[in-house]
Parts: C-alpha cells; structure tokens; sequence
C-alpha cells in the first residue's frame, strides 16, 4: 500500500483482494472484496453517465441496501458526491432536493417509483436497481478493478447531507472526502474498532450519522457491516445477534423505541460493547446499560462538522464533555457575542444561573466546516464576519470547562426573565417510569415571555395520570419551580423525522391547541387539569386582554 493522500477513496481500494465478511444484508454476505468490485463497477458506469461538464452528483434515494455503501464507494473512487435523498419527502420537495443538488443520474429502487411520478426532473436519469435493466446496463463494467479517478484530492466533495429542515428547506452540507476519511480514522481511534468488529447501521444512510459515524469508521479499519433496510426497535436485538453486531450509531429518539420493547431474560446476552450518538438522554443511557449491558456515549458533533464535543473518563453526570482536540469552544452570548459565565449548580445539581450562563455553542478556532451547497446565506449564518463558527445549539459551560447541551437555538424557553434549558428538563422528566419519551418547549405566555409545555409519549397500556405526575414533579430535587410544565401534551407516539429527531417545530406550532389530550397546571395551582374548549377560550381571552403576541396559531384552533 503506498502513501495515504487522505482521500476516502484509498479506503475503498484497500479492501480489494480483502476476503473477509464486510457487508452483511437479511441473508445475504459481502467480501470486502466483492464491495469493493461493486463500487468500481458502477464507478465507471457512473464515469459514463454523467454529461461533461456536470457537476459529479449522483442522487441516491433508497433504503439501507447493498446498493448504497456500494454507490458511496463509487462515488469516491470516481471522484463523484453522493446526494442522500430523503424518501419521507414528497412531491415538490422531492423534487427541489434532487434538482437543488444538481443531480444528473438518481439512484432508486422500485419501492420509491411511486415518490417520482409526476415529477419534473429535467436532465436526470434515473436507475432502478432492482430491475433486469440495471443489471443489464452494469454487467459491461463488471471485473473493473478500483481505480481513482485523476483529480481526486481531499478537498474533492463526496456528500452533500441534507439537515434536516426543521425551519425553512433543508440545506445540503457539504462533506469531502479529506474530512470524510479524517473522521472514520479518529473514531477508529476512538473506540479501537478491529477488523473483527461488526458496524450495524441502522440508523438511515441518506442522513450523516449513519455515513459519518458508522460506515466511514468501519471501511478504515476494514470492519464488517450490517445493515437494516429501515430502522426497527423490535428487530434490534435480533438483528445484533444475528450479526454479531458490536458498534451501533443512533439518533434522536431510537433508544427510547428500543428500551420501549418488551423485556427478556437474556437482553444482556448480545455482543455489542458500544452505541455513539447523540440526544438519547443520561436516563435512557443509565437504562440502555442497565438493560443491555452496553455502553452508551453520548458525543456531540454538529451536522455540519463545525464543532465536535468529546467525552472524556473525567465527565461529570449530565455533561457532554470537553472541545476536542483542536477545537476552541466556547458559549457565547448571541446578541453580544460575549463569553457566558461559568454555570452554577446548587446542592441538587440544578443550574441557577440559567439567564446568564445560557448562550450559543460557537468554535473559535479552525472550523472543518465545509459550507452548505449553493446557500451562501445560510453558509455565512454559521461562520460570520468573525470567522467563528456558530453551532446554533444551546449549551452551558461549567467552571472546569465541560460543556451541557441545553437544547437547538430555537428550542430557548424564557420564563420570568430566567433562560431555562429544555434539554435538562426533559433529562429529568424522562425519569418518570410511564414514559417512552419526551420533548420540552416553550409556547408563548399572554404577558411577556414562555410558559414550559411537554409532550410525553406514554408506554403502552399506560393512562397518564395527572396526580401521580404531579406527585413525581415534586419529588425531583433538581426541578425548579420554573421549569415544571404548564402544559402536558400526552400522545401514543411522538412525532419524529425520518432520522428519529423529534418535530418540536411541529409541537411548538400546534402549542395547547393540538386538538389532542392536553394537560394544564393554571397559576397558583397544584395539580394538573384536563384542558377543555371552555378553558381554552379563557386562555384566548387573556392573551388578548393582555395583549400578548401570541404565534400564527395560538389564536385559532388548529
């Protein structure tokens, strides 16, 4: 093997001639080698389809297959970048992602054909995978050997992830194959993965983690991987046996759906040593170990690759942990731009200087941020005239430098003057046993300010009870009397992207107003109400008696 120029497409080559098991499917099993002859085949298929002068984009809109590890492969080899495109959109939307990527070949299978019709893609050819004329039109390529294209530098794009939209279209990240390769070698080191391990991914590959975290590490260190066409609470554990599984991604909500599985005697019985990823919670991590025996470690690295918070031995419970090498963190005041003071805990572990302490992650060193595809507006919304990188994520820092996620920039809650963090109450809402999970949120108070809502997903069979919830509140000593919900918004299952991100755009919209079962706590009152139409036109009235500005649909029911 020559020298490594740091371009992914080198630890592609390197599993030619690899023999061992590198991709396994349902009951289908790649060599590595077998891979890595897929992803040469259809990078000079590609070579020939793309019109000259067009930029290298290949769409790729199918589930976890065989096809897309093999397409990300050929990609880098071809010089090539990989857009994921999200199947849960529809129609213009669709649309604008495959056209606002500038893709002229688009990857599908039959099972999204459906997504297509109609749709106005002038220019892009689109493949089915699973038909007799794919394989027809890639049999002539077959038995190509890996070879890189000429060009291919580390600075050669090799993805472009959509966020995932919350406010506005989703913006497509640009990630090239310097930083793509980079990442998989630091996790490699990271979690000392071995040729022997076994990556499952599960988590869907049209989104970064899944790519970033989970495939990119396996393919360098010549790693197996499992895939899940789609992501299945109930097939977990079966599928991690079945695979002898030993390293998993995760995202949002997915723990939670997990541990919300029906317990066995032998959960502890399975070969995995470690899940990464990010928003399970220290509740559902405490229990996800308990229960599996399996660590969790809960990183945090934005989308986008601008900012990266390492975990170290040393981390306090509830923490994040510290920058990691290279970076210069730092929580900052958004509307000065000045550094946050050290946060303050009382006895019980309860920030108290939350309206200070409070502020915006932001990098003030080297950023690998690589910006957004053809938005310089929303490029230079996160590296501005200071040459910072603004996360746009909530955080605290502590005396000692460890840093505490408090939420997404727009998920801030304002009560009484006080800046609270929604992702401490939900750390600690999320210890009420009847729950699967839960999001916290501000909806508008009729004066000045937020009130807190919740939304509480119930584990089956379960009837929320407002007395024993009350009861719980109280007895949590690190609840502040200002951070206990006004509102409790009880659902079967909470809304989620296609990546298990909750929607709390959705639920801060909808507000008390969603028309479901809703909960209610009225000033000066101990416990909680159910809220009916007559009290919601009193809460109507006030806001218009007060002259609150409430948002677009707190005046009307939705």
């Amino acid at each position: 093997m020559g020298h490594s120029t740091g371009i992914f497409a080198e630890l592609v080559q390197e599993r030619w001639g690899d023999r061992g098991p590198g991709l396994a499917y349902e009951d289908q099993v790649l060599r590595h080698h077998d891979v890595a002859a897929g992803a040469a085949a259809r990078a000079a298929l590609l070579g020939d389809l793309l019109p000259r002068g067009a930029e290298p984009h290949v769409g790729v809109l199918l589930d976890n297959t065989p096809e897309f590890p093999q397409w990300l492969g050929a990609a880098a080899l071809a010089g090539a970048a990989v857009a994921g495109i999200n199947p849960t959109r529809r129609g213009a939307e669709l649309a604008r992602d495959i056209m606002h990527t500038e893709c002229r070949v688009l990857v599908t299978e039959r099972a999204h054909l459906p997504l297509l019709d109609g749709l106005a893609l002038p220019g892009v050819r689109v493949l089915v995978t699973d038909t007799a004329a794919y394989a027809e039109l890639l049999a002539p390529y077959e038995g190509a050997a890996p070879e890189i294209a000429a060009g291919v530098s580390p600075r050669t794009r090799m993805l472009l992830y959509f966020t995932s939209g919350s406010t506005g279209a989703p913006k497509a990240a640009v990630c090239t194959q310097g930083r793509l390769a980079a990442a998989g070698r630091s996790l490699v080191r990271t979690f000392g993965v071995v040729p022997d391990d076994v990556h499952y991914v599960c988590m869907p590959l049209f989104h970064g983690n899944a790519v970033i975290a989970d495939w990119a590490p396996a393919m360098a260190a010549g790693a197996g991987v499992a895939l899940r066409r789609r992501f299945s609470a109930s097939r977990f554990l079966d599928d991690v046996r079945k695979f002898g599984a030993t390293y998993f991604t995760y995202v949002g909500r997915a723990v939670s759906y997990v541990l919300a599985t029906e317990e066995r005697p032998d959960d502890r019985d399975n070969p995995l040593r470690v899940g990464f990823g990010t928003e399970a919670g220290a509740v559902d991590a405490e229990r996800f170990q308990e229960r599996f025996g399996v660590r969790l470690v809960e990183g945090y690295g934005s989308s986008e690759g601008g900012a990266a918070v390492t975990r170290t031995a040393d981390t306090p419970a509830g923490a994040i942990g510290r920058a990691a090498p290279g970076d210069d963190l730092a929580v900052l005041d958004p509307r000065t731009g000045e550094r946050c003071p050290p946060a303050v805990f009382d006895a019980g572990g309860r920030l108290v200087n939350g309206a200070v302490a409070i502020g915006e992650l932001v990098n003030r060193g080297r950023s690998p941020f690589e910006g957004y595809w053809r938005n310089e507006e929303a490029s230079a919304e996160r590296v501005r005239e200071d040459g910072y990188y603004w996360t746009g994520d909530l955080f605290y820092q502590d005396a000692e430098g460890f840093l505490y996620f408090a939420g997404r920039g727009d998920d801030k809650i304002r009560v009484d003057s006080e800046n609270l963090a929604p992702a401490m109450i939900e750390n600690i809402l999320a210890r009420w046993p009847d729950s699967t999970s839960v999001a916290v949120y501000g909806v508008p108070d009729p004066v000045t300010g937020d009130q807190v809502m919740a939304t509480v997903a119930l584990r089956e069979g379960r009837v929320f009870d407002p007395l024993a919830f009350g009861a719980f509140l109280l007895e949590q000593s690190d609840l502040g009397t200002k951070m206990a919900p006004r509102f409790v918004r009880v659902v079967d299952r909470m809304p989620v992207t296609a990546t298990n991100k909750v929607r709390r755009g959705e639920l801060r919209r909808e507000g008390f107003w969603s028309g479901g079962e809703v909960w209610w706590r009225p000033a000066g009152v101990a416990a909680y109400r159910r809220l009916d139409d007559d009290q919601l036109d009193l809460l109507a009235e006030e806001f218009e008696e007060r002259g609150g500005k409430p948002y677009e649909n707190f005046m009307r029911r939705v």
